[in-house]
């Protein structure tokens, strides 16, 4: 009895020694006297030789490591500071655990070196706005390296790139500049459009007079709605030119009187002239009359008996 109890105490102990849980997380690498077991350990327990097998736990989540800031020149001759974000998870437990010392550093390492060799290679417009072209990039330089250590590269981008403030000041210059021409385009664009359906509109009326006198009375009536006591009436252009014509300037000799017409004017013609007359007389009558010229007499004349 006394044996049988000391065996059930030495089981108990050896599976309280030898029993280990791998967390669904991660995989399980054994050591059995130094060497690597051919078998990784999967999610749940598993049982180990007490003193001879050494399990090392490897986690296989996707690990988000952060890229320092790195100062490079572009391509361009432009100063800049860009810092990126890696992505990564372990594939292989094996090689992560044996070939590297510790693979995080390691690829940390690695992505800073990438980083500084992709700005060198780079434009500025390529870090600004062709990001998709460099992280294609970033993600093959380190995936060179990444398979041999059993490690896979999710994802890698470019988080910012800052410049300096001289640089900044410079672009918002060109940027305003750039929006001012297209502005200027934009207007210019939109005055010829105007003035090429003037146009065809100009044609349009003046092929059916009527559409003006329609257009004038529209005119009216939208003034009117707007101001009651405001009423809009044509001038035409050519009364004025009549009127300076008509009105003598001052220190011009009189016209003479024209001599009369062989035969009378027209009906249609007297009646012009006297509509003329008629509009063009209260411009006449506000004109000052001249002074009538009397000559002197002389002081010896004989006087008239």
């Amino acid at each position: 009895m006394v044996v049988l109890a000391g065996l059930a105490a030495l089981a108990i102990l050896w599976l309280a020694t030898g029993v280990r849980v791998v967390q669904q997380y991660e995989r399980g690498v054994v050591f059995r006297l130094g060497r690597v077991s051919g078998r990784v350990r999967q999610p749940g327990p598993t049982l180990l030789v007490p003193v001879v097998d050494r399990m090392r736990k490897v986690n296989v989540q996707v690990i988000t490591m952060p890229v320092p800031a790195q100062e490079g020149i572009t391509r361009d001759n432009v100063s800049v500071r860009v810092d990126a974000v890696v992505y990564f998870r372990v594939v292989d437990p094996v090689l992560a655990t044996v070939d590297v010392q510790n693979y995080a550093f390691a690829m940390s390492q690695v992505a800073q070196t990438s980083l500084r060799s992709i700005i060198g290679k780079s434009e500025l417009d390529d870090l600004l706005s062709g990001r998709e072209n460099l992280h294609r990039g970033l993600e093959l330089m380190l995936e060179s390296p990444a398979v041999g250590w059993g490690v896979h590269i999710d994802r890698v981008e470019i988080k910012d790139v800052a410049l300096p403030d001289s640089m900044k000041r410079s672009m918002a210059r060109q940027a305003e500049a750039d929006r001012e021409r297209r502005a200027r385009i934009i207007t210019a664009d939109g005055e010829f459009q105007a003035a090429e359906k003037l146009s065809q509109a100009a044609e349009m009326m003046d092929r059916t007079p009527s559409a003006l006198q329609l257009r004038l009375l529209q005119t009216v009536v939208e003034v009117a709605a707007e101001k009651n006591s405001t009423l809009v009436l044509p001038f035409p252009v050519e009364l004025l030119r009549f009127f300076e014509g008509a009105t003598p300037k001052p220190g011009a000799a009189p016209q003479q009187e024209a001599a009369p017409a062989a035969e009378a004017p027209a009906p249609a013609a007297a009646a012009g002239a006297a509509v003329s007359a008629a509009t063009a007389a209260p411009a006449l009558a506000k004109a000052e009359p001249a002074p009538a010229v009397v000559p002197p007499r002389p002081e010896h004349a004989p006087r008239p008996e």
